[in-house]
């Protein structure tokens, strides 16, 4: 394990800025258009997340009401580019009607003063919103600080040597909030940063020779 007074996240964050500049997530107008695309983008590249959004914006549809009103088959017509239509279409309706039921929008849940530990195991309450779903929620439909674990992160701080391969969600999660600045941009930059860098070389066959962080990576 890497030693954090002699080399940090910040550290790694700011190597990473530095070559991919601000990436700007999460791509969406509205805070519910994120609920949306957070639900469609499980199992699936955001690529084929972006045909179904655009469905159904064409169909004037990403408003929490005509979802929650709208027919289960008709919108999973409407997202079917995304994959998995059928149990997204359903995951979809439980995560609008949780919004409606106790929010009326998604706007005045952001508005809401309730701790954010409060909203988080609301949310996992939601039946097909698991931890990463729901931290993508708070982050980036909710502007909370909860950091979004994925594949790409495990992968990517194993490599690097600040983590180890049975780590579990939560205990990855708590590493990098207790590592990082309590800063909403950094923890949105950082998630988004991870990401690229992951579809660029921490591949899962990685193309090491051309990395700017081999120097520091434990797998070299």
């Amino acid at each position: 394990m890497l030693d954090l007074q002699d080399y940090n996240l910040m550290n790694i964050y700011k190597k990473l800025l530095n070559y991919y500049k601000k990436q700007n997530w999460w791509p969406a107008e509205t805070r519910y258009e994120v609920v949306v695309g957070a639900i469609l983008t499980q199992n699936t590249s955001w690529k084929n997340v972006e045909k179904a959004i655009n469905n159904l914006k064409i169909a004037n549809l990403i408003d929490e009401y005509k979802i929650y009103k709208i027919n289960e088959d008709y919108l999973k017509s409407l997202i079917k580019p995304a994959g998995f239509y059928n149990i997204k279409a359903k995951r979809l309706k439980n995560i609008t009607s949780f919004i409606i039921e106790n929010y009326k929008s998604t706007e005045n849940m952001y508005l809401s003063d309730e701790p954010i530990d409060i909203l988080r195991k609301k949310l996992l309450n939601v039946k097909g919103v698991g931890k990463e779903t729901a931290d993508t929620i708070l982050l980036y439909a909710l502007d909370r600080l909860s950091f979004v674990i994925d594949n790409y992160t495990k992968r990517m701080f194993v490599r690097l040597g600040f983590i180890n391969n049975d780590y579990n969600y939560e205990k990855i999660k708590c590493f990098f909030e207790k590592n990082l600045p309590r800063d909403l941009e950094i923890y949105k930059e950082f998630h988004a940063l991870i990401v690229q860098h992951c579809k660029t070389f921490c591949k899962k066959n990685p193309k090491c020779e051309n990395c700017f962080l081999r120097d520091i990576c434990v797998r070299k």
